[in-house]
């Protein structure tokens, strides 16, 4: 049986309709930047109403503002996008990097095993139909956010950063002080940490440079949503994706 007579598995890769409706009681919306392609995802989160008892004695409902918390579900979660797991999810850095001016594409893949595996038929079945070329960078060029931060340059990944770190934290602020006593907040201990009332792109670049922060970003990744890991900013928790060695399949690895 030739390869040609196997199933395009690709062509019946579909993932699960679950995954791509919005979760209930909340919405996904985006926070533009200083340019347009800056669109920073989070949930906003629909609270009920408070039964607030009035001195007549009867009861009121005092409705309660949306809260905006960290979202990490990508395109997914998301009802106008459209998810195309054959294709790959949407180049949001690219322009960003091709702005910098400091990489070049190659005409293909460098390393003999991509090549010999790039030719083998039997694969077909399997493959992507997103083909991207390669991308490095420019002889005697540097293309870490490290390298930006130092060089006292704020990228829009820093500016992405920024935006999703407050998470509409001074709306919230400026809802707490009209609250009164109910928005007041105790100092606390910070333990050793440094991080401010605001985020800022330029906090963002100064915890870069400073080596307290990192902000994992491959050129080859221009779909990746930018983040940062460091002391003075959220928490995250790292979730691997795996496949098996027995068998697997592309709507089994995007689940």
């Amino acid at each position: 049986m030739s390869s040609s007579d196997y199933p395009l598995l690709r062509d019946t890769a579909q993932v699960d309709a679950a995954s791509v409706e919005p979760l209930p009681g909340s919405s996904k919306i985006y926070v533009q930047g200083s340019r347009a392609d800056i669109q920073v995802p989070m949930r906003e989160i629909k609270l009920t109403p408070t039964p607030v008892q009035s001195t007549d004695g009867s009861t009121r409902l005092e409705p309660n503002p949306p809260v905006r918390v960290y979202d990490t579900s990508g395109a997914y979660t998301d009802p106008k996008a459209n998810i195309d797991i054959r294709r790959g999810l949407e180049a949001i850095r690219e322009q960003w990097i091709v702005d910098r001016e400091d990489t070049e594409l190659l005409a293909g893949d460098s390393s003999e095993y991509s090549r010999q595996r790039a030719a083998d038929l039997r694969l077909q079945q399997l493959r992507f139909d997103l083909k991207r070329k390669p991308r490095r960078a420019i002889a005697g060029k540097n293309v870490s956010q490290m390298h930006y931060a130092r060089q006292g340059i704020i990228t829009p990944e820093m500016e992405y950063i920024a935006i999703r770190e407050n998470m509409a934290l001074a709306a919230a602020r400026e809802a707490g002080e009209q609250f009164g006593e109910l928005g007041f907040q105790h100092p606390g201990n910070s333990f050793g940490a440094s991080i401010p009332k605001e985020v800022t792109p330029e906090f963002v670049r100064d915890e870069v440079a400073r080596g307290r922060a990192i902000i994992p970003a491959n050129i080859n990744h221009p779909e990746l949503e930018p983040m940062i890991i460091g002391r003075n900013f959220l928490v995250k928790v790292n979730g691997n994706i795996g496949n098996s060695a027995l068998g697997s399949s592309i709507e089994e690895e995007v689940e």
